[in-house]
């Protein structure tokens, strides 16, 4: 994060916004710092992808769905843009140690001892580390004395828009975010590749939130998509991993996609048309077609 300090002092804040008397490296200044550049960063991201995938990747007839709600989207925004704060305070706790030089972060690739490989490794052990971390973590936010209180509200998006990645409860997301900045306390990792991680983390959670199903079939049994994620959401046990099915499976808890058996959302909408029991509403401001009967 030192990285988009820099820049971001650089550029704007030791020109136009701090006084001569604050040095770029003081506590505060840090700190005041991390904290406006994490949270219009975690704007920027959220909203800048999801509105990408809204409008040019997800399904807009998953809408129709009995389980969608009634201004879903904006919801999910505004539930995501009201967390999005909290959630930073915490995180810039970690950041701020980042810059003061307490992580294995580094600059330069000659400063691995393994080189161009080792960018490569890290890279790997980085998903790998993070898939198991928020496998656990994820598991155990759904236990029954703690679900309520903090991961219930992401749930309540039974078919999610890709805004819903980020509409977390505070103590949630931060929760779930943990891993991706415990990560380069453990291990050694380039600065560089640390914000390019840090930039896909996020596009991949919109991704498996976007209604888009379709999966290679040879990494429908490895890979955790959206046909995947929307099981979870649906039937709230199963599907766990962010990127990877590896920990489902060893923790029982993997459930082959019903999207790609042809049990999914979108064939249930179908099956209402088929059988004249969905009615014309409005819904989110769109003229959609509303179920009038239950999931069954």
């Amino acid at each position: 994060m030192d990285l988009v300090l820099k820049v971001a002092d650089y550029h704007v804040l030791t020109p136009y916004v701090y006084p001569e008397s604050w040095p770029e490296d003081g506590a505060l200044r840090q700190i005041i710092s991390l904290l406006v550049v994490t949270n219009l960063g975690a704007a920027v991201l959220y909203l800048g992808l999801g509105a990408l995938s809204y409008y040019f990747i997800f399904d807009h007839n998953l809408m129709k769905h009995p389980h969608f709600l009634e201004n879903q989207v904006w919801r999910e925004i505004k539930y995501a843009m009201s967390s999005l704060p909290w959630i930073s305070i915490p995180t810039v706790a970690l950041f701020f140690a980042e810059v003061r030089g307490y992580s294995k972060l580094y600059d330069n690739v000659n400063d691995s001892p393994l080189g161009w490989s080792g960018l490569f490794l890290s890279m790997i052990s980085f998903l790998f580390f993070t898939d198991m971390c928020i496998y656990w973590i994820h598991r155990f936010l759904h236990h029954k004395l703690i679900y309520k209180m903090f991961h219930k509200p992401h749930h309540i998006w039974k078919i999610p828009t890709p805004f819903a990645s980020h509409a977390f409860h505070p103590v949630d997301g931060f929760l779930q975010g943990l891993p991706y900045h415990i990560y380069p306390f453990l291990f050694p990792l380039h600065k560089v590749l640390y914000l390019a991680l840090y930039v896909f983390v996020n596009i991949w959670t919109i991704s498996i939130h976007d209604g888009d199903y379709r999966v290679p079939s040879g990494l429908i049994s490895v890979i955790n998509g959206s046909a995947h994620h929307t099981d979870h959401h649906l039937f709230f046990d199963y599907n766990y991993g962010q990127y990877f099915t590896l920990w489902d499976r060893l923790g029982g808890s993997y459930r082959h996609p019903s999207a790609l058996m042809g049990k999914g959302p979108m064939d249930l909408i179908r099956k209402l048309q088929v059988e004249g029991k969905l009615g014309k509403e409005q819904v989110n401001g769109h003229d959609q077609r509303r179920a009038t009967c239950k999931e069954e």
